[in-house]
């Protein structure tokens, strides 16, 4: 199977709570569409440093992340933001590497939207067991 890529959009959502609040106009609210390569691999999304930026995802917390070549690298847990993809939606919290060049959708998020991979046609797409609704486990 080669590389896999999702068209997804990320949104504040700390934008998105002062929207609900009537304190943040629905146009004021940052969101972006990126091109993100699907990472089953990994867990977490990760995200450049320009992405945090421009989103303004405020630092949680740092911590070491161990990097799929099994080195160490210091980097930043940032967000929480909302990853919209087709009907579904849901809120990480995001990794800023350093170095980091492209968005990687990891595990957590990709099972948290209820989407598979296609190998075939080497994309992503809605898990067709639940097309219309998102289906957890929540035991």
């Amino acid at each position: 199977m080669g590389l896999v890529y999702a068209e997804i959009e990320l949104v504040s959502t700390e934008d998105l709570i002062l929207h609900r609040r009537r304190l943040l106009a629905e146009d004021k609210i940052k969101r972006m569409r990126i091109r993100a390569m699907v990472d089953s691999g990994s867990y977490m999304m990760v995200i450049p440093d320009h992405i945090r930026q421009q989103l303004d995802l405020p630092l949680i917390q740092e911590q070491v992340f161990r990097l799929a070549d099994d080195s160490e690298v210091k980097g930043e847990v940032v967000g929480p933001v909302e990853i919209r993809f087709e009907n579904r939606s849901t809120t990480v919290r995001a990794v800023v590497l350093p170095g980091a060049e492209e968005p990687l959708l990891g595990s957590i998020p990709l099972e948290d939207l209820d989407v598979v991979i296609d190998p075939k046609q080497q994309r992503l797409i809605v898990n067709p067991r639940s097309p219309d609704i998102a289906t957890k486990y929540a035991k």
